[in-house]
């Protein structure tokens, strides 16, 4: 079965990578990104958050439509074409079908996703131009066209000379040429003056891009998932749907959960059952800095339950929030920009626990597809 799984996707890759709307939303994605930096210029403050923020809005909104367009269709066209029926006809089970279907979508979604955020940690090697005393990045100028300049020759003398597919050739050769340019770059300073790696490279914004593609790849799940039963049209329109409920998940059910709560709290602090603990809370800056923040808290007493303060309707309110808030992937525990905007460090802890959100979502949505796909009828 792993044969078969490793087979399917390997095809489903391929498949995906060809697609054109991933080569035209790269090269969309690359002149954003380097337009983003003089853009950046025009703020009253600190021009390089404002550079982080509409690059990493870039990365996450272009992987968003890349795994909306090519996991609704990567799957889907195989039925639609009545092609799934040869497959499934032979020794194949259909849980290996769409395992490997989203395996090769979600390598493919990966890969570009990756092209994206390599560009951007190549324009944030460029500091903005906030006054002219700012210099040129010349490593990151001449490894960028140097970059661009193969990988396009590179596609164009395999498209003419065997016939491969010149976007996918271009994906897959300038992306790795993308992440030595970017390993290279870290070694120079601007005049190319040798330096430690460790001086220009930034581990926090790798740890936003792990959490924007952790999104991006839920997101494909839930496409995969939907497009066993759902036209094209339907499963763009059902993974949207699931992407905009995500995006509102804190607003639309976590603020009426802690709204209902703050009653509960009142109710039990006007029947004497809470007490007051201090809560520290630590945050580590990147220049080294550590924050200590104290605040008092107000909660239940030991053995009581705040659901014991709550009327009939109001906790069957806070049961159906409550499932929902569940259910739904939150996308904003996913966003990571404004820890880099204000500084502050990362926590690894905090990468292991999302991304074992998003691996446990990916695994409920390919489970979920595979239980529906089960009973499609493909003939």
């Amino acid at each position: 079965m792993l044969n078969q799984i490793i087979t399917i996707a390997r095809n489903a890759f391929f498949e995906s990578i060809r697609q054109p709307i991933v080569f035209i939303l790269l090269i969309a994605a690359t002149l954003l990104l380097l337009l983003a930096s003089p853009l950046s210029a025009f703020t009253m403050e600190n021009d390089q958050r404002m550079l982080l923020d509409i690059g990493l809005a870039t990365v996450f909104m272009i992987g968003m439509l890349l795994a909306i367009f090519v996991a609704s269709n990567v799957l889907g066209q195989e039925i639609r074409n009545k092609t799934t029926l040869t497959i499934v006809s032979k020794p194949i089970g259909r849980p290996p079908f769409v395992i490997g279907k989203f395996i090769g979508a979600a390598a493919a979604i990966s890969v570009s996703t990756l092209y994206v955020a390599l560009v951007f940690l190549l324009v944030e090697q460029q500091e903005v131009f906030q006054t002219v005393r700012v210099p040129i990045h010349l490593p990151v100028l001449l490894f960028g066209v140097l970059t661009f300049a193969i990988g396009t020759s590179v596609a164009v003398w395999c498209n003419y000379f065997y016939g491969f597919v010149f976007s996918s050739t271009w994906i897959c050769v300038t992306t790795p040429l993308l992440a030595i340019s970017y390993v290279l770059i870290l070694n120079f300073a601007p005049n190319f003056t040798p330096q430690p790696m460790w001086i220009a490279f930034k581990p926090d914004i790798w740890k936003a891009v792990i959490a924007v593609l952790v999104s991006v790849l839920i997101l494909g799940s839930f496409a995969i998932a939907f497009s066993t039963r759902l036209s094209q049209i339907g499963t763009l329109i059902a993974t949207c749907l699931v992407f905009f409920i995500g995006m509102m998940s804190d607003a639309w059910f976590g603020k009426p959960l802690y709204e209902i709560e703050q009653h509960w709290l009142d109710r039990a602090v006007n029947a004497g059952q809470v007490e007051t603990v201090d809560r520290v809370r630590i945050m580590q800056k990147s220049n080294g800095d550590i924050e200590e923040v104290i605040t008092e808290t107000v909660q239940a007493l030991p053995g009581t339950s705040l659901s014991e303060f709550a009327t009939s309707s109001e906790l069957a309110k806070w049961t159906s929030y409550k499932v929902a808030y569940s259910v739904v992937p939150n996308f904003q525990v996913l966003w990571l920009t404004d820890a880099l905007t204000q500084e502050n460090v990362i926590p690894n802890s905090y990468l292991l626990k999302i991304s074992g959100y998003g691996v446990l979502y990916m695994v409920s949505a390919i489970s979920l597809g595979i239980i529906l796909f089960q009973r499609r009828e493909v003939s």
